[in-house]
């Protein structure tokens, strides 16, 4: 298995630790992903592609939405069936959805589009899609424009390296019209360093490293989050930016 497949198949044995330690997404991003649909967003058809344990899913429930997910990871789906209610949730691939023809309004993946292979995966989010229908890729980055964020980014490296241009992945596409892209300010509670951390210890990078380089990582970002006077007492806020692509399926 090459090292992209294994950052892929990566978290399923952290699913419970993704399911309490990944942010959500906020309610702005998801209503301008659906934006295109004009006046017909009150109960829409939806799916989350890629649906992990449900960070993304619960927020489109929350807003009253028909949501269907698919995940491959068994791990995670599981977690996901545990945590929220009112879905439907099935075992699948991008580039291989189990839902019938022109069924769905929008679709929506969250922090994973960058894992899809394009070629197959985009014909099939179109098949799946209304005339008309939207597509939105949703990833929660650091804030690095706040100091102690780029501080805790630059001594975050591993020797497998950040996705930082996921947001940036999503190619046009004959079926889908013109790329649009957007960055919504987010925040994550944290109640300690360690806290964090465990959020951190969530990404594929620090999934597939040696035990030993995650342990000197996670050393230098607690001496970090404890000398700073922002993480180093009681609970505090994550600055995060939620960078939205949206595209609309071709009528």
């Amino acid at each position: 298995m090459d090292l992209h497949a294994r950052r892929a198949d990566s978290f399923g044995a952290q699913a419970e630790a993704y399911a309490e330690h990944r942010p959500d997404y906020p309610v702005a991003a998801i209503r301008w992903a659906l934006e295109p649909l004009g006046d017909r967003t009150e109960r829409l058809d939806v799916l989350d592609l890629a649906a992990g344990t449900g960070k993304l899913t619960a927020g489109l429930v929350a807003e009253g939405h028909c949501v269907t997910a698919v995940e491959p990871n068994e791990q995670m789906l599981s977690e996901l069936v545990r945590r929220v209610h009112g879905v439907r949730a099935l075992p699948g691939h991008a580039e291989h959805i189990p839902v019938p023809d022109q069924t769905l309004d929008a679709v929506f993946v969250g922090t994973a589009f960058h894992w899809f292979d394009q070629e197959k995966a985009m014909p099939e989010i179109a098949r799946v899609l209304r005339p008309g229908g939207v597509v939105a890729a949703l990833w929660n980055e650091p804030d690095t424009g706040v100091d102690w964020m780029a501080e805790l980014e630059r001594i975050s490296g591993t020797s497998v390296e950040s996705q930082r241009d996921a947001p940036t992945s999503v190619r046009p596409h004959p079926l889908f019209g013109a790329i649009e892209r957007r960055a919504f300010p987010h925040v994550q509670r944290r109640d300690s360093p360690e806290d964090l951390i465990a959020t951190i210890n969530t990404h594929s990078r620090m999934l597939v490293i040696s035990d030993d380089e995650r342990a000197a990582v996670n050393e230098k970002l607690l001496a970090l989050l404890r000398a700073r006077p922002e993480t180093s007492n009681g609970p505090f806020d994550v600055p995060l930016l939620t960078a939205v692509t949206r595209l609309v399926v071709s009528e």
